[in-house]
């Protein structure tokens, strides 16, 4: 009897990666930089009464070097992070640290306050801060006669 171990989660994983790589190639299968995610960093997204936090970690990237744009209800974060080698003789034993491109993107609600959203880094932390609209008061309506 041939058993066989089947983990429908990395089934999942697998079919989200193929399409995620067709939707994000050109014609000819190869992927487009400006979308393909070379590393995602890794975020944490809070609500407060007033406010909306996304606090991403990006250590390495230059302010220079990301772009955040809003469109749509959609806040989009993306941006690059090099490093450089001193010169081409260099070889190493291990790379660990990812580099390259990164694109996120963020469904936001009707309560976010798109026109005054605001960024700033900090010790390699993106804090993006979204604040809430007010909120609008029920006001009565009088009937006439």
């Amino acid at each position: 009897m041939l058993l066989i171990n089947r983990d429908p989660l990395n089934l999942f994983d697998r079919v989200h990666q193929r399409l995620n790589s067709l939707a994000y190639s050109n014609n000819d299968g190869y992927h487009n930089n400006s979308y393909v995610n070379s590393w995602n960093p890794a975020v944490d997204i809070r609500e407060e009464k007033d406010k909306f936090l996304i606090m991403a970690d990006i250590p390495g990237v230059d302010p220079k070097d990301i772009e955040i744009t809003m469109e749509d209800g959609v806040l989009t974060v993306k941006g690059e992070r090099y490093f450089k080698t001193k010169n081409d003789d260099e070889t190493y034993k291990r790379l660990e640290r990812s580099s390259g491109s990164f694109y996120r993107r963020f469904s936001l609600p009707d309560t976010a306050d798109g026109e005054h959203i605001e960024a700033k880094g900090n010790n390699g932390v993106l804090e993006i801060t979204i604040p809430k609209h007010e909120k609008v008061q029920p006001r009565k309506i009088e009937v006439k006669s």
